[in-house]
């Protein structure tokens, strides 16, 4: 189902399915279901064109919107008939195979004849209709002569022409990007190539701006230059021609190049420029097949020239060579923006404003100039007591403002540059409220459950739904949210306020979805198929329970509160029911869920109540509400996402076994008090286990029977498992053996507090599977590593590792420093290793996050150009960081750790200065792609002075570094330490300091 195709892209398949699969249809109805499969294919065509540019005309909107509309009816009335020939059986988990097979048994082969049929003569009518429609309003010809480019004002060509003194906040960004394009670094050879530089940001984020001030102040320095915009789906043979005008207007002007094709111009770029230092800005590059083109005209004739490029997308950026990103405007330029805009004179007014007002605004922009530009246009003539109300009623639906029209026409480019797929997925996270941190995970089985994703050949509809999650990110259309734990694994995802406010004029201009904010909302007078609610207090929330909304596909609610039971047998189509922090009255009650025969996704997140109320599915606990689903679950055999967290739930039913559509179940609750004997076994189709809870106090034996039954989930992708306390070997050796089943894990995280037997692993022949990308036993305690499974060789594709091991040597660190796809490395370890790199060995090449917990690290440059790293645990072997002999001279680049960004490590204050060492030679130069120190001094036993000491020669190692990284300093102390702890915590260390 998409945006703008509604669900055809899956009532297509389904009715092939229905060809292909039953061989008792009426006699004639096969060849209708073909006939009609071909109709809407046309149908389906024709929409995905009205996708490719802004319909204008009326008539276009008013067919797609009844397209798309049918196209809900006719799915609709396809799943309720397999609904109904399901019935209470097990099914194909990712096919309708069998179905039609059993309609004899179910109903009778008459009357499922006669369903079929009725379904396809309503299915036909509809077509028809269409057709009729299409016919009568020449959509064709109408969509031809949509087709034809607007001839409109490109709202950006402002940003070329805007004069220097005009410009805020700029000075810092404009400084960073001509020393990445300049990049003077003494070697005349290397200054004369040719580099090539991009300048990626969303929308409205000032690139045109940054890179045409960069231009005019570098283009002296050049024999010649040139800019020139490109935009979304370029003329390439204009792009060109403008190159060549832009470079010497008076050589070319005469010249009559429209009859030269892009061949003939490319040559000609070529001879004019290949004795030339050449400076060429291309503006606003969309996509990389552009640029293949493009880059053919731009020789490298070792004068040292210069290109750059503007793009909002990243996988343009990096076809194009470094990268320079943008950043937002910081908060005080942003607001020195803000108030010159609304009074006319920099610096003017700026004492004494309504700072909550404007604060308000400024949030909204997020430091975005254009937005800025646009909130103060919007205040230009207003009283400060109107400000207020201004932002109350603020959006992007002022059309008749200039700066309000430019806006969404700039932010209107990105989104119909989308495949029609990822705008339906941008639009759905107008679901959320604003500001909101969406989980990614969740995110994609969502879009999975709304049936974005479609199959293909080879993908798991996962990986394909993160696909579309990254395209997201890489045309900087939703903003990226790192863990908080590692700073390195994306978590999530927000949604700029511009954008945000986009999606949501564009949601409820198609009848996408219907939002009730706080207490203002009202129900759409439109069919209802999406329904979000936000923020609702109960007495607000009832009129759902009063609304007939016999189409509703999906309800979504985060922070409400319900007074009522919620209607679930008034929601006969349900498909998606996500409920999350959400407070539930004594009369709130899941006892009707098994109703939802249509319901993909389920939803229960950070529950609260004050009900104990048994009898309505919740139950007393201690006093507290406890949430149960009932039995009747299994009837949910369409089920693929089952979510569950909080405090209110205790248990799983145990007729969860029978769901065998179930592709992802995530619980965290806390403990289960049923019993899992023989129901994980019946889970085949399941791809991801997200946390496994076994109650600690649970018998050995159905601990083990339970890590018995993983084995059986062959597709299983992702699992985070939990070790209980107290369990015998025999139980790790069974948890072993199931995961040699498991050849798909990608995603694995063991964690308890038991410490394992590296020795069980080898008894029980364990190899970790080939496909594993992230392995965290961050909780377990390895006696060695296993490097039998933990290797180069056999985890060719491993990117993120966290691992506790007791002792480790030198063919340990080497074992792990020579993992190809390793980024993130987070080890802890109680001896001391030191490791010699040759010049010419590459190790940690891909390396960005590296956290070395319990140690000390130094990296030397030695007189051969090898590379000596130490990793010094306090509580084994000599103090290796006193030593002044090695050559710290050497310029030899070397190849160890070369993109490390983040590096975390321990100073034990006590130790070192015992051992007569010191933080003077650590060699952090030696990384040269350094962004961020994190050290922690470890305080115990140690004097004030010798803190501050070592501290003083962190911040010298951070200020002397080419990068400038930021530092970081968590001070800690042994708990045998409290006077002295105490003594350090009341002394003043500065801004970077947390004590």
């Amino acid at each position: 189902m998409e945006l703008v195709t509604g669900a055809l892209g899956s009532v297509i398949p389904k009715l092939w399915g229905l060809v292909k699969e039953e061989y008792n249809l009426q006699k004639g109805m096969k060849e209708q279901i073909e006939s009609l499969a071909l109709e809407l294919e046309s149908a389906h065509a024709a929409l995905r064109k009205v996708a490719e540019v802004p319909p204008d005309d009326e008539q276009v909107k008013i067919w797609a919107r009844i397209v798309r509309e049918a196209s809900y009816d006719m799915e609709d009335a396809i799943d309720t008939f397999l609904v109904r020939i399901r019935g209470r059986e097990h099914a194909s988990p990712d096919r309708l195979k069998r179905l039609m097979e059993k309609i004899g048994g179910l109903f009778g082969k008459a009357k499922a004849r006669h369903q079929v049929a009725d379904m396809i003569s309503a299915i036909k009518k509809q077509v028809d209709h269409m057709a009729e429609r299409c016919r009568r309003y020449n959509i064709d010809d109408v969509m031809s002569r949509s087709a034809a480019p607007p001839s409109t004002i490109d709202p950006r060509l402002a940003a070329m022409y805007t004069k220097v003194t005009e410009l805020i906040g700029i000075d810092k960004s404009r400084g960073e990007l001509m020393s990445l394009i300049s990049s003077d670094n003494g070697d005349d050879e290397s200054n004369r190539m040719m580099k090539m530089v991009s300048v990626v940001g969303g929308g409205g984020l000032g690139k045109t701006t940054l890179a045409k001030a960069s231009y005019d102040m570098l283009k002296v320095d050049f024999d010649c230059g040139a800019f020139v915009p490109v935009g979304r789906n370029p003329d390439l043979k204009k792009v060109l021609r403008d190159i060549l005008l832009d470079l010497d207007k008076k050589m070319f002007m005469n010249i009559n190049m429209d009859i030269l094709d892009e061949r003939l111009l490319i040559n000609e770029l070529l001879e004019f420029l290949k004795n030339k230092r050449y400076l060429i800005v291309i503006d606003d590059l969309w996509d990389t097949k552009s640029w293949e083109i493009i880059k053919l005209a731009f020789t490298d004739n070792n004068f040292g020239s210069r290109v750059v490029v503007t793009t909002r997308n990243l996988d343009v950026a990096k076809e194009v060579g470094e990268i320079y990103k943008l950043q937002p405007l910081s908060y005080d330029n942003s607001k020195k923006l803000f108030y010159t805009r609304i009074f006319g004179g920099e610096g003017k007014y700026l004492d004494n404003q309504p700072d909550k007002a404007s604060d308000k605004f400024l949030k909204k922009c997020d430091g975005v100039p254009l937005a800025i530009i646009t909130m103060a246009s919007l205040l230009v003539g207003k009283q400060r007591e109107e400000w207020s109300d201004m932002y109350k009623s603020i959006g992007f639906g002022d059309k008749d403002n200039r700066h309000v029209e430019n806006t969404m026409k700039i932010l209107s480019f990105s989104y119909y540059d989308l495949p029609s797929h990822l705008r339906t997925c941008l639009l759905y996270l107008s679901a959320f409220p604003e500001d909101y941190v969406i989980v990614k995970d969740i995110l994609i089985w969502r879009w999975i459950a709304e049936g974005f994703v479609h199959k293909k050949e080879g993908k798991g509809l996962f990986e394909i739904g993160e696909g579309y999650f990254n395209d997201l990110i890489n045309r900087s259309m939703i903003q990226p949210v790192e863990s908080e734990s590692d700073g390195f694994t994306v978590e999530g995802c927000r949604v700029h306020d511009m954008v945000f406010d986009l999606t949501r004029s564009k949601s409820c201009e198609e009848n996408f979805l219907t939002i009730i904010d706080n207490s203002e909302g009202t129900a759409s007078q439109n069919t209802v198929r999406r329904l979000a609610y936000h923020n609702r207090a109960a007495k607000h929330t009832h009129w759902v329970s009063q609304t007939d909304m016999p189409h509703l596909r999906s309800v979504i609610s985060c922070c409400c509160e319900f007074d009522t039971r919620v209607p679930f047998l008034s929601f006969k189509l349900l498909r998606v029911l996500s409920l999350e922090k959400f407070h539930a009255t004594e009369d709130f009650n899941l006892q009707h869920i098994g109703n939802l025969l249509h319901l993909r996704y389920l939803g229960l997140k950070q529950i609260s109540s004050r009900s104990n109320l048994r009898r309505t599915g919740a139950h007393p606990s201690n006093g507290k509400m406890s949430c149960v689903l009932p039995e009747e679950i299994r009837a949910l055999k369409f089920l693929q996402t089952l979510e569950l967290s909080g405090k209110a739930f205790k248990e799983l039913p145990s007729s969860i076994g029978l769901l065998t559509q179930l592709v992802c179940l995530r619980v965290n609750i806390g403990g289960f008090e049923t019993s899992y004997g023989g129901m994980l076994g019946t889970l085949t189709s399941l791809t991801s286990l997200e946390e496994l809870t076994i109650k600690p106090n649970g018998t050995c034996n159905s601990t083990r029977q339970v890590l018995r039954e993983l084995g059986c989930m062959k597709e299983l992708r992702v699992l985070r498992v939990c070790i209980p306390h107290k369990i015998d070997k025999g139980v790790h050796r069974d948890f072993m053996e199931s995961l040699r089943s498991l050849n798909n894990i990608q995603h694995l995280q063991v964690y308890g507090y038991e410490h394992f037997d590296v020795t069980i692993w080898e008894a029980a022949g364990f190899f970790l599977p080939r496909h594993l990308r992230h392995l965290d036993l961050d909780l377990n305690w390895l006696s060695r590593l296993p490097s039998y499974c933990i290797s180069p060789t056999c985890l060719p594709h491993l990117s993120y590792l966290c691992l506790n091991v007791k002792y480790m040597d030198e063919v340990d660190l080497k074992a792990l420093s020579g993992l190809p796809e390793l980024r993130f490395l987070r080890l802890r370890t109680l001896f001391t290793v030191s490791l010699n790199i040759p010049a010419s060995d590459g190790f940690f090449q891909k390396l960005r996050f590296c956290v070395m917990r319990y140690s000390m690290v130094q990296f030397i440059t030695n007189e051969d150009s090898s590379v000596s790293f130490h990793m010094w645990n306090r509580h084994e072997g000599d103090v290796p960081f006193g030593s002044r002999t090695k050559n710290r001279q050497c310029r030899v680049a070397p190849t160890f750790m070369p993109k490390v960004e983040v590096l975390e490590f321990m100073v034990p204050v006590r130790a070192l200065n015992d051992g007569n060492g010191t933080c003077d030679y650590l060699g952090l130069e030696r990384l040269v792609s350094l962004r961020k120190v994190r050290a922690e001094p470890d305080c115990g036993g140690a004097y004030v002075s010798e803190v501050e000491e070592v501290e003083s020669s962190l911040r010298h190692a951070a200020e002397v570094h080419p990068n400038r990284p930021t530092l970081e300093l968590v001070r800690s102390a042994s708990p045998l330490d409290a006077k002295m702890r105490s003594a350090v915590c009341e002394q003043e260390t500065g801004v970077d300091n947390k004590v």
